[in-house]
């Protein structure tokens, strides 16, 4: 299964998502994105992004004020 990371520290809402998206959206279904923020707000907003377009919230945790999400993308729809 593919890995990659995306690293936005330093970045602010609404941008931590939108780049997220932009890099979900060249993955295979079912691979794995490792996103790296340092945006309190960045909490919420994976939890809901991921809510609202399938892809799963595998793994989230903090450390020294990086939060560290795991997504995994949703298996498209069948055609």
């Amino acid at each position: 299964m593919s890995e990659t990371l995306l690293d936005v520290k330093g970045l602010t809402c609404p941008l931590p998502v939108l780049k997220a998206n932009k890099a979900l959206r060249g993955l295979a279904p079912g691979a794995r994105l490792t996103v790296l923020a340092t945006d309190p707000a960045s909490v919420a907003d994976f939890r809901a992004f991921c809510k609202e377009t399938g892809h799963a919230l595998v793994a989230f945790g903090e450390e020294a004020g990086t939060y560290r999400f795991v997504i995994r993308k949703r298996e498209d729809p069948p055609g």
